[in-house]
């Protein structure tokens, strides 16, 4: 099947329903594998230089994709180990994107590749070993992001929404320049969530699917320049191109529930990443500084009827009532320390009254690092460099993280 379109085009092999039935690494690296691939020996050695051109976290934050000047890889954090590796002789991959821990993979093509150019989409299913569906653009794909049941691509100006069954597309929605490919989604099962740049500088777009519901908020009068989604994404959070503060907002109402300051001077902003529980924040920018803050907003349970959100059928979900910030404020609040200024903060200005980072850790300045959070109080970040990280913060305490454990990946077997 075919579909084409003014902005782009899309086949999708139907031979096989496209749903993963897999886990990567279960299967050997050698068995049919295309001729672009290379057997089970792969033929670029680490003395080749093989470089780094993207990683990306999968959506349970388990393991991330490596995309390489050669191909890709895939590893497990915890134990930190390398499950899949696949070298091409054509060229490299720009954009890995994981679904899960299936078999199912988004890739696009480095500008080297001669095979896939960095305009198609390639959706790869690696149990057997072969192309399953692409897409084909008129400019460079900036960004994929796969849920279960959605494939989602962003090029310069506009987002694509695709059924993942048979490729269908859904929606379109336009957007400011997008050089970044910021977008994000919800991956719990009964809520789909969508959040991208709007059409003004600053301003988010909230896509409530389930609801029927679109949401504006103005994050920032900045542009944006990072953003996340908590997993059921009903919290947005926000840094822009100032990257001084990061906001959190309740995605339902615009409702601005906590801003917590990075540092005083400008700094490009890396990655955003909430804990599982919506108690933590990690931040990490090019100042080569991983910021972990304790958050203030309260979840509430199945006990709170008033605003229920059936509609989606999420369990769970955040106090929204804009009217009264008590409501949206654990009374616990106070973890991360303030200014010793901040009794004062009717007179001073705002940096004065803003809460600090909780705990932190130090990376090298010269790469981009990217940060998500592991288990028991550990924070994982994974560099451009090929280094990864794991460190452990103490949660009532704060301070220096201490780090538990590090790989140079890229040179690992």
């Amino acid at each position: 099947m075919t579909v084409t379109s003014s902005a782009m085009s899309s086949s999708v092999s139907t031979s096989r329903g496209m749903l993963p039935s897999a886990s990567l690494g279960a299967h050997g690296l050698n068995s049919g594998v295309p001729s672009f691939f290379s057997q089970s020996a792969p033929e670029v050695n680490d003395t080749d230089e093989t470089g780094l051109l993207s990683v990306s976290w999968n959506q349970d934050h388990g393991c991330f994709a490596a995309g390489t000047t050669h191909g890709f890889r895939i590893y497990s954090c915890d134990p930190f180990k390398e499950i899949l590796r696949r070298d091409m002789k054509c060229g490299g991959f720009r954009i890995v994107e994981m679904l899960f821990r299936s078999n199912i993979l988004a890739l696009v093509g480095a500008g080297t590749n001669a095979q896939y150019p960095p305009s198609k989409v390639i959706i790869w299913d690696d149990y057997e070993r072969r192309c399953i569906g692409e897409f084909s653009f008129r400019s460079d794909v900036r960004a994929v992001k796969l849920r279960r049941d959605r494939i989602v691509v962003v090029v310069e100006h506009k987002i694509y929404v695709y059924n993942f069954m048979d490729l269908k597309l859904l929606q379109q929605i336009e957007t400011l320049a997008n050089p970044r490919g910021l977008c994000c989604l919800s991956h719990h099962s009964n809520t789909f969530v969508l959040a991208c740049p709007g059409l003004q500088r600053g301003q988010v777009r909230i896509e409530h699917f389930g609801l029927n519901m679109t949401k504006l908020i103005k994050t920032h009068d900045s542009h944006v320049a990072c953003l996340t989604l908590t997993m059921d994404g009903l919290l947005l959070a926000t840094a822009s191109t100032k990257g001084t503060l990061i906001r959190i907002f309740n995605t339902m109402d615009g409702t601005r529930l906590q801003e917590v300051r990075r540092g005083s001077d400008n700094a490009e902003i890396y990655s955003i990443a909430l804990s599982p529980n919506v108690k933590w924040l990690a931040v990490s920018s090019e100042k080569g500084t991983v910021h972990i803050f304790s958050l203030r907003v309260r979840v509430v349970g199945e006990d709170s009827s008033n605003h229920s959100i059936s509609a989606q059928g999420s369990a769970l979900f955040y106090r929204n009532s804009s009217n009264s910030l008590d409501a949206l404020i654990s009374p616990n609040a106070g973890a991360n320390p303030g200014s010793s200024l901040s009794f004062m903060k009717g007179f001073l200005p705002k940096y004065f009254s803003s809460e600090w980072s909780f705990a932190q850790f130090r990376v090298p300045e010269d790469a981009q690092f990217f940060a998500t959070f592991g288990s028991q109080n550990t924070v994982m970040i994974v560099g451009m460099d090929g280094s990864f990280y794991r460190c452990g913060f103490d949660h009532l305490n704060g301070g220096e993280m201490l780090q538990q454990e590090y790989y140079s990946f890229l040179k690992s077997s």
